[in-house]
This record gives C-alpha cells, structure tokens and sequence, in this order.
C-alpha cells in the first residue's frame, strides 16, 4: 500500500477543484482529461496499469482503463467523470471547494459522481499486495452527463472485457438493475410563409406540426397499451412533448416550425425500430400537407436496462447491503458495458435527489459502508 496516496477525502477535494463540465452547449462544454490524469497518477501508485483513451476526434475527452491484475474474468468499478454545469450563485459554497458541514461534504461532483472514486480507490487499496485470481478494472469515462460518448467509444472498441460491473451512480447503495432508455428527438416542419390575410398564399407549418402532434400522442397511446413493465414505479414507456418553436409573427404564415420530445423506453424495446416507426407515421402527413417533415436525432440515445434478478452481481449486492434490488428513471452507461459481456448493476453512495442541484452533497454516513460493499464484491470476485 502506498503511503504517499492521498486521503479518500483529500483525493474527492482534488477531484471536485477540477472542472470537468460536459454539456450540450458548447458555452459550457468542457473535456475531463486532468480529472482522468489525476485518477491515473492515484492508481499507478498503487500498481494499476492504466490506458488513458482519448475520444476520436476529441482529445480532451479521455476515457481510463485501470487495471490490477490478469485473467478472463473480473470486476470493473465504473463511474464518470464529468458533471452538468452549474449556477454558483445558487451555491451557499464554492461549487470546486469540497466543504464540509452537517456531516455532509458539499461540492460540485460530489455525489454524481466523482465521490465514487476515491471509495473504490479505497476499496482497492487493501487488494494491491494480494496476488488475484482475476482481474479489478477502475474505469473512468468521459461525457456521460451529455452525449455518453465514452461509454460508445468503449463499447465500440470491445474494452474493458471483465464478467461483472458495478457502476457507481447514487443509489444509496440500492443495487439498480433496470432502467428505462431514453431518446431525444426533434420534428421539422417546413412549409412555405406568406401574408396571413389569404391562406392560400403559404402552407403554413404550425398546423402541421398540429397534426403531427396529435398523431405522436397517439403513438404514446398505442405503446403505453402496448408494453407495461410491473419492475417499474411508472410501468409503460413515457413520452414528453418538451418545447416548440415556429413562426415570426401573428400576420404571417408560418413557414417553420420544430417540436422537441424525449421518450423512454421499457427494456425489450429498441430506440432504432422506435425512430422507424414514428418515420413511418409522418410520412403520410407530409405528402398530404405538402410540406417537408424530418424527424432529427438530438442526441445518439441511451437503450433500455435490465440485468436477470439470478445474475450473480445481482445476488451478492442484494447479500451484501440487504437491499432489494430495484429498478429507476434515470438512464446510465449501464447497457453499453452489458453490451461488453458483463453482468452489470448500478450502485453507489449518495442519493440521486443530490444531483444535477445547488448545493449538491454526499453524506459522511454513505462512505464506509460502500467502501466496506466495493471490498467485499471485490473479495468475492477477484480473489
């Protein structure tokens, strides 16, 4: 064990200093390569081999292999590195100064979810002078908060290869082994402007996306019908008509107009076949009003979860912590690390109300007990 490895708390105050936002804006956009630099030099102290993986075309944005140990099996504790941004002026503390009160520690990161490294890094520590029957992975990805584009990058180049994970969102130490998908998705309507005095003159694009509108809620009918799942608080997908914008004034036509909507989908539907279907159903409506209709894309998508209640992850968490696994609404890069052939759960300290707010904490009562879960996950299946 190395002696000169910071504290677990001093390690997240150096982790929170580091900015690492990811972002769809590119206002606010960021990459997380000196929060993967700083994991690797932690780790290497203590005998990982760690690959350091830049994103294509983004070398800013680092996905990190950490590796102990050798074999075809294995243990990989996964997190991400990066964060939303942020309102300081909202934040009663410095949202990059771990600060501690009321037995919590406070800081951007802190729980969602740079908290959990320094808890398997002190988990692992215990393990680096003991010869392993099989590998303990610490993998530390890049944008997950945006577009997941290191979790795809992994997922595309085959790596880490291991038989579980456990992926540390805030749980509360509940392991998770379902989540819906979601999709984001945008509709493009152009029609043709004109003076709003004679209709004739234009196609006007808000009453189509009228139509259209109507017709996407019919859809959201057809699969709430159609696919219910009883693992789930709400048991059918969801679909949320979030914003729309069209038109320049009361006294023209309205030549444009755009609709974005997020779905959610239960496992055993697929994103893909999703988008083809709603395709499907627009296209009629474009030939019959005369306008162009595009169905975009916003961002690539995250599939739907479900890891098998008999999984032996599943089973030695639900031992361990004396929790039931469940199921949430949130969607992480659990599926793309199933994807790699691993049976996979998400869990870890803290609670998921803390993030994406002002004020984000991890409470000190959530620290031992998941450093005392990660080593004995890690005695089960490394050992």
């Amino acid at each position: 064990m190395s002696s000169s490895l910071p504290s677990l708390s001093q390690q997240l105050t150096e982790l929170v200093a580091i900015p690492s936002v990811s972002s769809h804006s590119k206002r606010w956009d960021m990459g997380n390569r000196p929060v993967v630099e700083q994991l690797a030099t932690w780790l290497e102290d203590l005998g990982f081999a760690c690959e350091l993986l830049p994103i294509d075309g983004n070398p800013d944005k680092v996905n990190l292999i950490a590796t102990l140990g050798s074999g075809p099996g294995g243990l990989v504790l996964s997190g991400h590195t990066d964060t939303v941004p942020y309102d300081d002026a909202r934040w009663q503390s410095d949202p990059f100064k771990l600060t501690e009160r009321d037995n919590k520690w406070y800081g951007l990161g802190a729980t969602d979810m740079k908290g959990f490294f320094p808890v398997a890094i002190e988990a692992a520590r215990e393990f680096v002078n003991t010869p392993l029957q099989q590998p303990l992975i610490i993998l530390a990805t890049a944008d997950e908060e945006s577009s997941m584009s290191g979790a795809r990058a992994l997922a595309e180049l085959g790596r880490p290869k291991a038989r579980y994970a456990v992926i540390g969102e805030p749980t509360g130490l509940v392991p998770i082994r379902m989540h819906k998908g979601i999709m984001m998705e945008e509709i493009r309507i152009q029609g043709q402007s004109g003076h709003s005095s004679n209709p004739a003159l234009g196609n006007n694009a808000m009453e189509t996306m009228h139509k259209a509108i109507a017709d996407i809620m019919q859809f959201r009918t057809e699969l709430q019908s159609q696919y219910q799942h009883a693992g789930f608080d709400i048991q059918v997908p969801t679909l949320n008509l979030g914003c729309i914008h069209g038109g320049d004034n009361p006294n023209r036509i309205c030549g444009h107009c755009e609709m974005q909507f997020d779905l959610r989908a239960l496992p055993g539907m697929d994103n893909e076949e999703l988008r083809g279907l709603i395709r499907q159903r627009l296209q009629p409506l474009a030939e019959q009003s005369g306008s162009q209709i595009e169905l975009q894309t916003l961002f690539g998508g995250v599939p739907a979860f479900e890891e098998p209640a008999t999984s032996a992850i599943v089973q030695a968490a639900e031992k361990l912590t004396g929790n039931s696994a469940e199921s949430v609404a949130f969607a992480t890069e659990a599926p793309f690390l199933q994807q790699l052939g691993m049976e996979t759960i998400v869990m870890g300290p803290g609670s998921i109300d803390q993030a994406h707010q002002p004020d984000e904490f991890i409470a000190l009562d959530q620290i031992q007990p998941a450093v005392n879960t990660l080593k004995a996950l890690i005695r089960k299946f490394c050992l």
